[in-house]
């Protein structure tokens, strides 16, 4: 086949650290199923993609092959304009990690890292189809989602867009979740293949990783959404060891198609594309946003024979197959739906409500109940503004949303008292009028399309003090307004998508103005102060805004008062993150700390909620009664998180990410080679202790373990017996819950080394988990079966993996660190 690389050549271009797989025992994807599940090989000669690739022109078959502006403008991300004459028709992409993201209202579900803390298959499968019915109905055919890069440093912008950082449980979520979303006949595009796991330089990185780090940690997900069907791949930015991940014959010819068998077609992540000739040879099949390689330039490479025309058979071969599979070829697009919000609302609230987990709660804090229900004072920002989403392409426009405030009023009911205090002014208050000369109004100001304003005054401090500047303005980033202060630029425009993506709270306005803020060490005295604004398009409307430490403390002093006057207090913290950005700490931002430990001192029976992207640091935690992990809640985040809180939800979630107590005790902390990376490289020399292993191999205690969450009942393990089922394993045992409440136990089950293999092995992997539902006093067998994947290491001398045979200690228990049963046995080859 033109184009594909042998083995050896294949891992010649990784420097040898790379091969197709040899064969081994049973893994975890497990086969494809549903209506767009793959059924066997592209169709052979006489097929009708055949027939439509033998009629087609060069042009034609070009245009399958790269972006296009949609004419009719839908707002979705990508389309491709197909061949009316042949009865092929467009294709529309749209984003989707949490729901359909176009600039229509769609439902807006919890980020994934919600859904997968329910640690349940099933309900992955139910968030996929929601995505793939609104998709439809939308009027899309291809979604941008799911992403499937692990969690490696808590410091990556796109953490709650993603599952968490274990291989196995990512590896089952995103199967379910894939043949969900095509389970409605929407395409589904797995993402970002591979070794995406940082915002950071994310366009030119180059990721250095070793052959078995990579199929024993990043890839098994990438292979369970292949092996469920996933009818597209989209190639990462980064480079992997020295190549384009979208120019990697070793990864797109020879681990996901001669390896996994994959038959549907390569996209590249918008505009990563760097060459016509070498990435259509490496097995990249369409340009994303436009047709940059792929157009114009690719039929020129045909022309003058450097491509042969056989090689754009081929990748338009592969669109067309799936459009096949999926019935688009069938004299147009399959009957689409009408859109259901109600349905797409019901799958939001169950999530949310199944994915929040319960990280503290001391001296029977929650659920609110009794007087602690009747008295109740809610603090910080999100208190009272909905906060939905996290920003960039997971960014949906809900339905509805209301604020934590609205529900828990609701909730509490008319004969009790509910008190709202800010705590914190994240979009800040005026200058005042006097420290300003000569007089400007910055508040809201309006500059008319193809004008200009200017000011050029001083503005005094009366001491010296830190000012977080807040600038509010309307239009693109680029068309915001410049201000200099003392001759420096207060909000420089930095090029990347870190400054056209924000975040879906604290990053805009309730009046819909985007927001930047700085902070500054002002002196006192005068200070220069210059504003140059020019109007767009549609003009530009804007305002500038100060914090001061009088000011927050004003607020800290108002939520003091309040939680004092409450019973209890549930206060929200917050963090707004997005695609294009890294986290900058795993501390939460502004002076959130200092107002939760003042707050908490205060009233004791604080309840920390936190709407954050991924682990945080907790310097307040033994302060307060309680915290609730809701990341980003989607649309029934209020409603989800008001059940939990006064008990008419039991929380059942568990961490899919190791917690860490500071920014200097995890697995990236320290060493600059494996994160941000050095002079453009980043080094995964962790190896496969990454996560909660390299916690457990380094003796570092995490502030919460993987796994870890708590619930309103408690839960008693007992009877483990352990069995060989092939070259795999049974663990079989009993849970009770021994509580007064229904509830939700996720039993989860680690295997431990193997005596047998002469590798570097994880003290515990998780090779198995339930998600078990009991009654008050009721008792269930459980039976967890462990896939002989899941007892094997990769082997990057023989290329292929290697079943762990011998004695392997198995444990079962509700988190990585809380073990409650322990057995042995002795594995070994099936027969």
């Amino acid at each position: 086949m033109p184009g594909a690389l042998s083995r050896r050549s294949a891992l010649s271009l990784l420097g040898g650290t790379m091969a197709v797989a040899a064969t081994g025992g049973s893994g975890w994807p497990a086969a494809a199923s549903g209506p767009g599940a793959a059924t066997g090989p592209a169709p052979g000669p006489g097929s009708r993609v055949d027939s439509l690739i033998g009629r087609m022109t060069i042009e034609e078959k070009l245009s399958l092959l790269h972006g296009a502006k949609d004419p009719h403008g839908l707002g979705q991300a990508g389309y491709t304009p197909g061949v009316p004459r042949l009865g092929i028709p467009p294709l529309r992409l749209a984003d989707g990690p949490a729901g359909v993201r176009v600039t229509r209202h769609a439902t807006a579900l919890p980020a994934p890292v919600l859904l997968a803390s329910a640690f349940d298959p099933g309900l992955a499968r139910e968030y996929g189809r929601t995505i793939g019915r609104e998709g439809r109905a939308l009027g899309q055919d291809v979604l941008l989602s799911p992403m499937v890069n692990l969690i490696r440093t808590p410091y990556a912008g796109r953490n709650f867009e993603t599952f968490g950082e274990d291989p196995l449980l990512t590896s089952e979520l995103v199967a379910e979740e894939v043949r969900g979303i095509q389970d409605e006949g929407l395409i589904a595009t797995v993402k970002h293949f591979a070794m995406n796991n940082q915002e950071h330089e994310r366009e030119s990185i180059d990721v250095i990783v070793d052959e078995r780090t990579m199929r024993e940690l990043e890839l098994p997900g990438f292979e369970a959404a292949v092996r469920a069907g996933a009818g597209a791949v989209m190639s990462a930015y980064n480079k992997v060891n020295g190549a384009f991940a979208g120019e990697s014959g070793p990864l797109l010819t020879g681990v996901l198609r001669e390896d996994w068998g994959f038959d549907g077609w390569v996209m590249t992540d918008w505009h990563a594309a760097h060459s016509t000739a070498a990435a259509l040879g490496a097995g990249l099949d369409m340009e994303m946003p436009d047709g940059e390689y792929f157009g114009g330039a690719l039929r020129k490479a045909v022309a003058d024979g450097t491509v042969p025309e056989a090689e754009v058979d081929r990748a338009a071969g592969r669109v067309l197959t799936v459009m096949d599979r999926f019935g688009l070829l069938d004299g147009g697009a399959p009957p689409r739906p009408g859109r259901d919000p109600g349905a797409g609302a019901r799958t939001a609230l169950k999530v949310a409500t199944a994915g929040g987990v319960l990280l503290r709660n001391e001296r029977g804090t929650l659920p609110l109940t009794g007087p602690a229900a009747r008295s109740i004072a809610v603090i910080g920002p999100t208190g009272s503004i909905p906060f939905v989403s996290g920003g960039g392409s997971a960014h949906v426009v809900p339905d509805h949303a209301a604020s934590p405030l609205e529900a828990i009023r609701e909730r509490a009911g008319r004969g009790a008292r509910v008190d709202y205090a800010r705590g914190e002014d994240v979009f800040g208050k005026k200058i005042p009028a006097a420290a300003l000369s000569p007089a400007a109004g910055l508040e809201k100001r309006k500059v008319a399309a193809g004008k200009s304003w200017t000011y050029d005054g001083t503005l005094t401090v009366a001491e010296a003090d830190e000012w977080t500047f807040v600038l509010h303005f309307s239009g693109p980033p680029t068309g915001r307004p410049k201000v200099l202060l003392d001759g420096e630029e207060l909000f420089p425009f930095r090029a990347g998508l870190g400054e056209y993506f924000t975040g879906g709270f604290v990053s805009a306005t309730p009046d819909g103005l985007a927001v930047r803020r700085t902070a500054v060490e002002l002196t006192a005295g005068r200070h220069r102060l210059k504003v140059a604004a020019k109007g767009g398009g549609e003009g530009l409307t804007f305002r500038l805004r100060r914090t001061t430490s009088a000011t927050r403390a004003a607020d800290v002093a108002e939520a003091v008062r309040a939680a004092r006057a409450a019973h209890s207090v549930v206060l929200f913290g917050y963090e707004d993150a997005t695609e294009g950005r890294d986290r900058t700490t795993v501390a939460l931002p502004g002076h959130q700390n200092a107002l939760i430990a003042a707050v908490a001192e205060a009233n004791p029976r604080t309840t920390v909620v936190l709407n954050t992207s991924s682990c945080t640091s907790m310097p307040w935690l033994e302060r307060t009664g309680a915290v609730l992990q809701m990341y980003y809640p989607g649309q029934e985040g209020a409603a989800a998180t008001t059940a939990l809180l006064f008990g008419d939800a039991n929380p059942g979630g568990r961490l899919t990410q190791s917690f860490p107590v500071s920014d200097d005790r995890h697995p990236m902390a320290g060493d600059p080679r494996r994160y941000p990376g050095v002079n453009g490289r980043e080094e995964y020399s962790e190896g496969v202790r990454t996560g909660y292993r390299w916690y457990d191999a380094e003796g570092v205690r995490p502030l919460f373990p993987f796994g870890h969450g708590l619930s309103y009942t408690t839960f008693a393990y007992a009877g483990l017996r352990l069995r060989r089922r092939g070259s795999g394993l049974e663990a079989v045992f009993t849970v009770r819950n021994t509580g007064r409440r229904a509830g939700a136990e996720v039993a989860q089950v680690y295997v431990g080394p193997s005596p047998d293999l002469p590798l570097d092995q994880a003290g515990r992997s998780l090779a198995g988990f339930r998600r078990i539902h009991l009654r008050p006093g009721q008792a269930r067998k459980v039976t967890v079966r462990v896939a002989a994947r899941a007892l094997s290491a990769w082997d990057s001398e023989r290329h292929g993996w290697v079943l762990g045979t011998g004695r392997r200690t198995v444990e079962v228990g509700s988190s990585s660190r809380d073990p409650r049963l322990r057995g042995h046995i002795e594995v070994r080859h099936g027969s």
